[in-house]
């Protein structure tokens, strides 16, 4: 095996040799100075990029002294720009020959910006945070660990994102909040959205944006904000793609993606798709509860679990250009996957007259596919080019199949018969929408309505096993078939004016909301209708130091839905229920902010939010003595208050050496109202996050981070602190086209301990269960292709992002 591998190095060594040797022989340098035009003084840390047909070939920072130098660069035609926030970009054209093998671009001058704020971008090896009046954006290209890292890894490292210890996403330490992709919902996304950003890619995002004062145009939902992923990359004549391979171990598996880009002429498509696994061994769970009054008792259960989660999806996006002013665009993107769990357990539940035991085998399955087709047509207007008028169309149907299989056996005092439940959940979605944009000097007018119609059901039904005839029986008592259809007609006018120094954006939504819920087994029905004004404002104030302050205030309305309103009852874990509530109401929150941002050597994100909201939808268990059942499900009791401060330093410690350090601390206040007896609590909340990362020579690359977690807060209990720590680097073995990348994440640790507990008036009760806390990962990521001329894309597309997503299980 050893002279396998060595024969192999050889053989590598023999093929990249002569391409190295044939580049350094072809190759030249280029140097210069960077002053301020006004003060003739250097100016440090300012990006200079190398582009050759408009593709960035290298970038680099100037010194303390204004001075850089590029080395390497291979002879041909070039253009250097010197860009950085507050300076206008310079360009200088030059070429490298085997005559003239270097390049003296003297000293560049670059004068003050005159023209109105429009964003406020990191100074550093490459921007890779940029804040604007309305978000927050993190560059994922920027970052050499994009190479390495999932999307769900990359949350960590996004100002006021973080992960608890079970992997949920977390906005400012809410989970009240909305995930789209390119600006549009993902059924994907609804049930469980850690799953599928498990499974992607970092290296196919662009940059994920946190959008924390929504403007009108925004569906109003998502309490504390929204999580934009944009994966969409410019699309030129010729062709290009990439693919991306990655394998995790021992918790995770193999998984791969692809896209290709093509455009010739007027037509252009983007076609793409992944599929991977995620696969976790066997690991312990213990769930215990005490319960008091009149018939006390103890429950203990201790088992195993082992899951599997697979996943595939794909679509293409096609373009076409009529003419000019008329631009007509389609996308199509189908999707499904599985998560298989097998559980292992023995349970005994004491009191003071007996003791009941029993061995559980318990097979749990959720399926999910779907398909989401969209349609849109933008005209432009000879008279302004950003005076826009489009129509959007987008249908997007889907299934979620869920089977419970639970086995008893060893069997003590327990009489129970083994059963088997089945959840057959759809949703269809079709939306219409008109979005108009008249810019007027330096005042923006936008403007739209659209309209919203949902049909989701869920079919389910409840066996138990007949062990004289060996077949599993349907209790009727337990079996429903449940339709809730919600329409929304909305309208939106937003106002943007920007003047040198300072950019206004304010706005207003109306909605109009229609829910009938109908319960078809037993002929009862629920209907509601409700009618929201949403008010949004920010404001961007720029001063002459490289330094903002953004302030900000928005209502947002979280809305229920068909997973927080199912009625199916989820019993695949004995002595513990979980269902939806087909009454809940809609949730109306006010949230401020206000964030201090310098941008010079490096940057400095310092931003303060207070956000309060009655009526809020809260997880609520209860425990009932006769059945001795801990039910869970939602009810709209909550009053939340909470005050928020963050942090986002990144600082280039050197050219090739950078630090950033994030995260937040808050408080907390909850109080509802659960069968009559107010409960209250409140805590601290927060996350800490460093990363450093450097660029040895030969493009290697090597990160390392740590973060930490404090316990999340809620209305009955509280979640336990969690650590993080991973080390990572990469190699370009060919420049931009082929890079490979290693990591391992909690090296000193194999397991972590995910652990919560909940508490009510006659029970506390409280979950420990471990998950792989030690990983590996290798990838292969692979560019190929090259392009001209951008393909263009609509600028205003359908975006449904006012429903609360998740699921119905909790403990």
């Amino acid at each position: 095996m050893n002279n396998i591998c060595k024969l192999l190095c050889a053989l590598m060594a023999l093929f990249f040799m002569p391409i190295i040797a044939m580049a350094q022989d072809l190759s030249g340098s280029v140097k210069g100075i960077v002053s301020d035009s006004l003060s003739s003084k250097p100016a440090e840390y300012i990006t200079l990029a190398i582009k050759k047909d408009g593709n960035v070939v290298k970038t680099v920072l100037t010194t303390q002294n204004g001075g850089f130098t590029f080395a390497e660069i291979p002879f041909g035609k070039y253009t250097l720009t010197a860009t950085a926030t507050g300076y206008t970009p310079k360009v200088v054209p030059f070429e490298l020959t085997a005559e003239k093998n270097s390049f003296d671009a003297g000293n560049i001058l670059l004068a003050d910006q005159v023209n109105a704020l429009a964003d406020v971008a990191v100074v550093a090896i490459r921007p890779i945070i940029k804040q604007e009046v309305d978000r927050i954006s993190y560059d994922i290209q920027a970052d050499p660990e994009s190479k390495v890292l999932t999307a769900l890894d990359m949350m960590r490292k996004v100002p006021l994102l973080s992960l608890d210890a079970d992997d949920n996403i977390k906005l400012k330490g809410s989970d009240n909040y909305r995930i789209l992709i390119n600006g549009k919902p993902s059924a994907m996304l609804d049930r469980n959205p850690k799953d599928v950003l498990r499974g992607m890619p970092a290296s196919s995002i662009q940059k994920i944006e946190v959008i924390t004062t929504p403007p009108a145009k925004y569906d109003s939902e998502g309490l504390s904000g929204i999580i934009n992923i944009i994966t969409n990359k410019k699309i030129d004549n010729g062709y290009n793609g990439s693919i991306n391979l990655r394998h995790q171990f021992p918790v995770g598996g193999p998984n791969g993606s692809a896209n290709i880009a093509y455009k010739q002429g007027k037509f252009g498509i983007t076609a793409y798709g992944g599929t991977g696994k995620y696969a976790a061994p066997e690991t312990e769970i213990v769930t215990s509860r005490s319960t008091t009054g009149v018939n006390p008792s103890e429950l203990l259960n201790i088992g195993k679990r082992k899951s599997n989660n697979i996943f595939r999806y794909g679509g293409a996006d096609l373009s076409f250009e009529l003419d000019t002013l008329n631009l007509f665009t389609a996308g199509i993107n189908p999707y499904n996957g599985l998560y298989d769990a097998t559980n292992n357990q023995t349970f005994s539940l004491r009191t003071p007259s007996q003791l009941s035991s029993y061995h559980l085998l318990g097979r749990n399955r959720f399926d999910w596919d779907g398909l989401e087709l969209s349609l849109n047509y933008q005209h432009g207007f000879k008279s302004n080019k950003d005076r826009l008028l489009t129509f959007s169309f987008k249908s997007n149907s889907g299934s979620n199949p869920q089977k419970n299989e639970l086995i008893f056996t060893e069997r003590q005092n327990y009489t129970d018969p083994n059963y088997l439940q089945q959840n057959d959940s759809r949703q269809k979605e079709q939306t219409m929408q008109l979005d108009y944009v008249h810019p007027v000097n330096k005042l923006n007018i936008e403007g739209g309505i659209k309209a919203i119609l949902r049909d989701n059901s869920s079919n389910f039904e409840y066996q138990t096993f007949n062990s004289q005839n060996g077949q599993y029986v349907t209790d009727p008592t337990r079996t429903n078939m449940f339709n809730n259809k919600q329409n929304i007609i909305a309208a939106y006018n937003t106002y943007a004016y920007s003047l040198t120094n300072v950019v206004f954006k304010a706005g207003v939504r109306i909605e109009e909301t229609f829910v009938k819920a109908d319960f078809i087994s037993n002929s009862s029905n629920v209907n509601t209708d409700y009618f929201n004004i949403i008010p949004s404002f920010s404001i961007n104030r720029k001063f002459a130091n490289q330094s903002n302050v953004n302030f900000g205030f928005t209502q947002r309305i979280q809305r229920p839905g068909i997973y927080n309103m199912n009625p199916f009852v989820d019993r695949s874990t004995p002595n513990f229920e979980s269902t939806g509530n087909p009454d809940l109401k809609a949730v109306l929150a006010n949230n401020f902010e206000l964030t201090y941002s310098k941008f010079k050597k490096g940057s400095v994100n310092v931003g303060l939010s207070y956000n309060f909201a009655n009526n809020t939808i809260q997880n609520v268990s209860v425990y009932n003595p006769v059945t001795g059942i801990t039910r869970t499900s939602f009810a709209n009791i909550g009053r939340d208050k909470s005050l928020t401060t963050n942090l986002n330093i990144n600082y280039p410690l050197t050219a090739k050496w950078n630090v950033s350090v994030s995260g937040n601390i808050g408080y907390t206040w909850l109080e509802g109202t659960i069968n009559g007896v107010v409960t209250q609590n409140e805590g601290i909340k927060g996350y800490g996050y460093i990363n450093t990362g450097y660029k040895f020579e030969k493009q290697w690359k090597a990160n390392a981070s740590f973060s930490y977690n404090a316990p999340y807060v809620t209305l009955q209990g509280k979640s336990g602190e969690y650590v993080f720590m991973s080390f990572s680097g990469s190699k370009e073995i060919i420049k931009d086209k082929l890079t490979v990348s290693a990591g391992i994440y909690n090296p000193f640790s194999k397991y972590r301990l995910y652990e919560s507990f909940t508490e009510g008036p006659n029970f506390r009760q409280q979950y420990k269960g471990q998950n792989y806390n030690r990983s590996f990962t290798l990838g292969l990521n692979w560019k190929f292709g090259g392009l001209k001329d951008e393909i263009k894309k609509n600028k205003r597309s359908i975006t449904n992002d006012d429903v609360k997503g998740g699921s119905t299980t909790g403990k």
